[in-house]
């Protein structure tokens, strides 16, 4: 009986023994180091450096494509379709009649004689280097969107491209018209916002001015430089255009 039991606890040792070892060796690989060489298999070696700079890259290009730069345009290029061709620039924030109003406020703060009982007309800007008898789609553009400041500032704005009747088309139905044959003879018109537009390295230099209609004083001015990326964007209906605008040859 006693030499079952001496055997018995011989054996439990011995086992002890066994799993102490085991243990030991659990121990030693959970505290080695790196310089040993071994690794976990799933732990990789990254290159912190790489790994940053173009994690760096990524979120430069993501804040690139959330915010916009100066000048109201994105730094990232991009392509639109409009039907006729693809156009090629940059994501716009801000379009022309955005300029066109910083240029009324302009206009406003050095008005003179111009009150809210006083009727205005609005005429296409011409191109300056031109006989002032040619504009592009981009005259054709600051003449509607100053009609729209000006109609802003509560200054009476006279079309006078309206005819007196509604003329129904398979094309659509018009009531404004570019024939003069269709206007009326005299529209009671005080004043009159005209200007030119100079082609720039950095876009157009637009200048804009209100005159007495039968004084020719100039009652009030502004300029601007539009970038060429914003008058880009203007894209004309039809193919024939010079520097991405239709020119127009007036009567």
């Amino acid at each position: 009986m006693t030499k079952v039991i001496f055997t018995s606890i011989f054996c439990f040792l011995l086992s002890g023994c066994a799993n102490s070892s085991i243990w030991d060796g659990w121990a030693s690989n959970e505290t080695e180091t790196p310089d040993s060489g071994a690794q976990p298999q799933e732990m990789q070696v990254v290159n912190v450096m790489g790994s940053t700079s173009q994690s760096y890259q990524t979120m430069s290009n993501s804040s690139q494509d959330s915010g916009s730069s100066l000048y109201g345009s994105m730094s990232n290029q991009a392509q639109y379709d409009n039907g006729n061709g693809t156009y090629n620039g940059r994501i716009l924030t801000k379009h022309v009649g955005d300029y066109v109003q910083n240029m009324a406020q302009d206009l406003v703060a050095n008005m003179e004689y111009l009150t809210d009982q006083t009727p205005i007309g609005v005429t296409n800007f011409a191109l300056i280097d031109s006989n002032l008898q040619k504009t592009n789609l981009l005259g054709y553009q600051l003449s509607e969107s100053f009609i729209h400041e000006l109609h802003k500032f509560r200054i009476p704005v006279i079309d006078f491209k309206a005819t007196e009747y509604i003329r129904v088309t398979d094309h659509g139905d018009f009531f404004l018209t570019r024939d003069f044959l269709e206007l009326t003879e005299r529209a009671p018109i005080q004043y009159i916002l005209t200007g030119t537009m100079t082609k720039h390295q950095g876009g157009y230099l637009v200048n804009a001015r209100i005159l007495g209609l039968e004084s020719k004083a100039v009652v009030a001015s502004a300029q601007m430089l539009m970038p060429f990326y914003v008058v880009d964007a203007l894209l004309p209906s039809e193919h024939d255009m010079v520097d991405g605008v239709k020119l127009t040859q007036g009567d």
